[in-house]
């Protein structure tokens, strides 16, 4: 079922990905790349003056699962404050990375983005979902670029 649903799920924000745009105005923004397979995202955020993320966007090219997270994630992010950003970024990675079990764990603040638990049982498309996040979190260190490597 949980297999199902993460395949709909990333067919779904692949072909129609959420606040894929150049975001104007954007206070915090950064590069992402994944050398090891080519994904190259750039993300936007409008942080205001209160430390609430107003609107996200991401553009770039990647795989089915690098957008799909990334589209995911800006849909998230808004509204939310950047101490929530960093919890979700750390939570996140530890879903990906297999030490964040959502049943075991149901306290975690991941919600929909709870589909991505499988991931860890392919070490090379957890860079790929976490490319975003990672750009993200560049972005709100002020880093220009990142890289998954």
């Amino acid at each position: 079922m949980r297999d199902e649903l993460y395949q709909q799920t990333i067919l779904e924000h692949n072909r129609n990905p959420r606040n894929f745009k150049k975001l104007e105005g954007a206070t915090h923004a950064a590069e992402g790349y994944n050398p090891l397979c080519g994904d190259h995202l750039w993300v936007y955020m409008k942080v205001n003056a209160r430390g609430i993320i107003e609107d996200a966007a991401f553009e770039g090219s990647g795989c089915a699962i690098s957008k799909a997270s990334a589209s995911m994630m800006t849909a998230t992010l808004k509204g939310k404050s950047i101490d929530e950003a960093n919890l979700l970024f750390k939570e996140f990675h530890q879903l990906v990375i297999g030490e964040l079990k959502p049943d075991e764990q149901p306290d975690n603040h991941l919600g929909k983005l709870t589909v991505f638990s499988g991931i860890w049982q392919y070490p090379s498309r957890v860079k790929c979902a976490s490319l975003g996040w990672h750009t993200m979190h560049g972005a709100l260190e002020k880093a220009k670029t990142v890289s998954t490597e």
